[in-house]
């Protein structure tokens, strides 16, 4: 299990990589297509989403595991 990242790329196009891995698992053209596809890697890992913006900083993360904190409702 390991989170996923959405990065940019310099060329433009966005990559998709498990944490820890120099190598991107797929590269997309455009970042909705590489959030999707990061998404659904996620739900099935139970693992964190992380979507970096194109200037690299952390733009959002989504917990698709257990959350120790999860909200109360």
């Amino acid at each position: 299990m390991s989170n996923q990242w959405v990065s940019p790329r310099e060329d433009g196009q966005w990559g998709v990589h498990g944490e820890g891995n120099s190598r991107d698992t797929k590269i997309f053209d455009n970042k909705q297509n590489a959030v999707d596809y990061a998404r659904d890697i996620a739900r099935n890992q139970h693992s964190e989403l992380i979507i970096q913006g194109t200037d690299g900083k952390i733009q959002s993360k989504d917990s698709h595991g257990n959350d120790p904190f999860p909200p109360r409702g």
